[in-house]
């Protein structure tokens, strides 16, 4: 297997270690899941450089394909955007590059496969049967799926479209799929958290994880409204790109300084969706940034608070920790997987990039884009209420403890949404 980067040696867990044995010395599929902070997104850029096994990594939306250097489930199946029914099955194509690419395959790793719906799990299965000429699950590829059903959930855009997923199929999640069903996947939930040591707090999102939140543990959450958050490196969590927008540019707005602008580089064919940042970034001194790449040497990771120090048409650079580090242009790489049938391996063939400074203003971001984040100080800003499976929990357990949680409003019950069939899905484990 020909790997995008380097992935730095780093010292994995004891539980994780024995995961990575598993998923490489047998056969089988696996479910890796556990709650937020759990080292999830680690064992799986693990995975993806150590293992020997032929492997494709995908996912189901662009700026997660991006963000984990592989290729989306759709652009690699050639399947449509519209919902796969079942009439539509026989409408899918595998032509002579993706049938050999398929048949050299040991292993298919998605990452978030919460996200992915119940008719593209159906679709990974019959392109793969179809290609291997196989009846087995897949067509005897192993899937490995990471990510956590508690999190972020599968889009579907109508209440038709919800009810004929639940009609055919029992509901929308990838789990509702009869392939998930025949392939029977193991399900290994890591379960040390690094995020947190909390005890506490670590219960109190165990228990908004399941939707069953208690009086004591709301109570001492909202006690947290009352109290201010520092002047400097908190970021606001919204509901809203509106809310974030809006935030931002007012932040900015009040800096007295003069305003630049940085435009990416932008090769190829890219959807604006999937730009990991904006196209034109603007900034002035002062402003409040996240780093948004793991640094090559270390000085910061995906992630990481700062404030912009100084800046130049052709500099910038970044105050982190109260150290102060110059930064220079990064690029994302959109792969697509091929087939060397000459030298028996499975290529990454860089298709486009998007080339800019790794950071955005950060004063604010969605909660949805805060995935896989941690922060030493946040508020919380629901808004008029969340309105997504798991979305609070997302936003509490980018937190390092219950102190560094700030609250723009008191959480209340109607704000903890939990989907009942993952629920019953989990617990039936």
């Amino acid at each position: 297997m020909q790997k995008q980067s380097s992935f730095d040696k780093v010292t994995l867990s004891q539980e994780q270690q024995e995961v990575f044995n598993k998923l490489e010395t047998t056969n089988g599929h696996f479910f890796i899941t556990g709650k937020a902070g759990t080292g999830k997104s680690l064992l799986l850029q693990y995975f993806r450089t150590y293992s020997q096994k032929k492997l494709v990594v995908l996912a189901p939306t662009g700026v997660a394909a991006l963000n984990v250097g592989g290729q989306t489930i759709h652009s690699l199946l050639r399947l449509p955007f519209s919902a796969i029914t079942l009439d539509s099955f026989r409408r899918l194509r595998v032509d002579t590059k993706l049938k050999k690419l398929l048949q050299s395959l040991d292993c298919i790793v998605i990452d978030e496969i919460s996200m992915v719906r119940v008719d593209i799990m159906e679709a990974i299965d019959y392109i793969l049967k179809k290609a291997r000429n196989s009846y087995e699950p897949f067509g005897g590829v192993q899937m490995i799926m990471f990510g956590d059903l508690y999190q972020l959930p599968p889009v579907v855009t109508s209440g038709e479209l919800q009810q004929y997923f639940d009609d055919t199929y029992g509901g929308a999640y990838c789990f509702n799929a009869n392939s998930w069903r025949a392939a029977k996947p193991e399900i290994i939930t890591l379960s040390k958290i690094f995020r947190q040591s909390d005890a506490t707090f670590i219960d109190l999102l165990n228990s908004l994880r399941d939707g069953n939140p208690n009086e004591d543990f709301l109570d001492r959450l909202n006690q947290r409204a009352s109290i201010a958050p520092p002047q400097d490196g908190a970021v606001t969590l919204a509901t809203t790109n509106r809310t974030v927008s809006e935030i931002n540019q007012r932040k900015l707005d009040s800096l007295r300084a003069d305003a630049h602008e940085y435009e990416a580089e932008v090769s190829g064919k890219l959807e604006e969706s999937a730009f990991p940042t904006d196209k034109v970034l603007q900034l002035k001194k002062g402003a409040q940034i996240m780093m948004l790449k793991n640094d090559r040497d270390k000085r910061w990771v995906n992630g990481s608070l700062g404030t912009i120090h100084s800046i130049s048409p052709s500099n910038i650079k970044v105050n982190l920790d109260d150290i102060v580090y110059t930064v220079r242009p990064e690029t994302w790489s959109k792969i697509k997987y091929t087939y060397d049938q000459r030298e028996n391996k499975i290529k990454e063939e860089v298709i486009s990039t998007f080339t800019q400074y790794p950071l955005r203003l950060a004063w604010a971001i969605t909660i949805h884009k805060s995935q896989g984040q941690t922060y030493s100080n946040a508020i919380i800003d629901l808004g008029r209420g969340a309105f997504a499976h798991g979305q609070t929990y997302v936003a509490l357990s980018r937190c390092v403890s219950l102190d560094s949680v700030y609250l723009s409003r008191e959480v209340s019950s109607r704000d903890i949404i939990v989907d009942k069939s993952v629920i019953a899905f989990m617990k039936g484990l």
